[in-house]
Formats: structure tokens, C-alpha cells, sequence
């Protein structure tokens, strides 16, 4: 897993100013703020997704979390339904897809056979360059929700630095 830095130009003068204010309303600007960085991010997927059926895409949400004083936000592709993301994602090497059970075969082009050898399929990636692209624009959109929501509460936001 590659790890990423990112300067966020006010972030320090922000998290002070957050930790001022009661957890509550923290935490609910944060998701606020984290869930305008993760719509950003999920527009850059959408526009990345593969489409056959549509149902990839029509799996893309957006999640949020708080746990332990931490708050979280995820773009998240994927459901019962559209299972295979991964697959898309990460592609899958040549393969042996054989019969589950004896007695039973598997139907391919017009033939019934017990085995077949599938050849893979090339990885058609889509979060990672959406995660590659967004991540400026996201760390932004983060920025500017907390500044309006703090300008809301009556709070003075500090400005970025130029």
C-alpha cells in the first residue's frame, strides 16, 4: 500500500480552531466537511467506472463513520449485487473453472463440458486513478466546508495561506 502526504495549506490553524469547539459539533462539521471531500472523489470514479451494465456504477456510495472520537469518509464501489469490483480493479489471472458438483457439467458457446480454462481479463482500474486525480480537489472541497460551517456557527475560519 503506497502512503501519501498532503500539505494542506491551513490545516494546522483549522484542526486547532476544530478542537475548540464542543466534540459534537466537531464531529458534525468534520462529517460534513469529510463527506464534500469524498463526493469530489466519487464524481472522479463515476467518471472512471468501466460500463457494461451499469450496476458498478449504480453500486458507488459514499460512507461516513465515528468511532472513538475519529470521524471517516469512503467511496465505496460494490454490493451484493455488483460483487466484482475487485475483479474489474485488480483483473484476474488465467484461470480453471470446473463442474461444482459430480454428475454436473457447465455450458459454454452451444457446449457442455466438465472444465473449462478461462484466460483472465486484463485489470481496468478506476478507484486508484480516481483517487490519483481527486485527491487535491477533495482535500479542498474538505477545507471550504469547514470554513463555511465554522462561518455558520460564527466562528472566524482562518483563510488559507497563499
Amino acid at each position: 500500500m503506497t502512503e501519501r502526504n498532503e500539505n494542506i495549506v491551513g490545516g494546522a490553524a483549522l484542526d486547532a480552531l476544530l478542537q475548540t469547539l464542543p466534540a459534537n459539533m466537531e464531529k458534525n462539521i468534520m462529517r460534513t466537511a469529510l463527506r464534500a471531500g469524498a463526493a469530489v472523489m466519487m464524481a472522479e470514479v463515476k467518471q472512471r467506472i468501466p460500463v457494461a451494465s451499469g450496476k458498478l456504477a449504480a453500486s458507488a456510495r459514499i460512507t461516513t463513520k465515528y468511532s472513538k472520537g475519529n470521524v471517516s469518509a469512503s467511496a465505496k464501489v460494490g454490493n451484493s449485487v455488483a460483487w466484482y469490483a475487485h475483479l474489474v480493479e485488480f483483473g484476474t489471472r488465467a484461470h480453471l473453472i470446473k463442474a461444482k458438483a459430480p454428475n454436473t457439467a457447465l455450458r459454454f458457446g452451444g457446449q457442455t463440458v466438465r472444465e473449462v480454462m478461462h484466460p483472465g481479463t486484463q485489470a481496468r482500474p478506476f478507484m486508484r486513478p480516481a483517487a490519483d486525480a481527486g485527491l487535491t480537489p477533495a482535500v479542498a472541497a474538505v477545507q471550504a466546508k469547514i470554513r463555511q460551517r465554522l462561518t455558520k456557527q460564527g466562528l472566524n475560519a482562518p483563510d488559507p495561506a497563499p
